[in-house]
């Protein structure tokens, strides 16, 4: 079975992605952390992360799902070349990009947002400010797929975990994340 990338960086979100990750799991779907670099990858609420692998030495063939979460100030990765390539080489070989909160600004830059509809977790001023998020297709709801291209705002992450374990048919109990 092909994995799920799990794309982590500085101050990335946590709890956006518990839900998503314990379907995974329960779905059977093996999961590979990647960083820019195998250094520890601290996230927002202090918990640290050493990843499985780079974007410069991951299988890509190995992958068929990649998997992004927000973070606490998503313009420090304005810089992160390196993670965008990932993002923009891996769009054309997976069958879903599930990402969260602040995050669909990653895939704005990398182009994959390019005519998709999109909800984020980012003010209208910032979207605005971002200079790469098209107006047109913004949505106010908790969480849109488009295609292969699932987005979310933070607080939809058990609904986002849900529709990305859908989207890869896996099996799962929706109960379990029911309040």
């Amino acid at each position: 079975m092909k994995k799920t990338a799990v794309l982590l960086y500085p101050q990335y979100s946590e709890y956006e992605l518990s839900v998503a990750l314990s379907i995974l799991m329960q779905g059977g779907k093996p999961v590979v952390t990647v960083g820019r670099t195998m250094e520890p990858i601290r996230g927002e609420s202090g918990l640290t992360c050493l990843p499985d692998t780079t974007v410069d030495e991951i299988n890509i063939d190995e992958i068929d799902s990649l998997l992004l979460t927000g973070c606490m100030d998503i313009f420090s990765l304005e810089n992160e070349k390196a993670l965008v390539d990932f993002i923009g080489k891996i769009e054309s070989r997976v069958t879903t990009i599930g990402s969260i909160s602040s995050s669909p600004y990653l895939l704005a830059k990398a182009g994959v947002l390019k005519g998709k509809r999109y909800t984020i977790g980012m003010t209208e001023e910032d979207r605005d400010k971002s200079g790469i998020l098209e107006k047109e297709n913004f949505s106010e709801d908790l969480v849109v797929q488009d295609g292969q291209v699932i987005t979310a705002r933070g607080r939809g992450f058990i609904k986002f975990g849900v529709c990305l374990g859908r989207a890869l048919n896996l099996d799962f109990d929706e109960n379990w994340y029911k309040e």
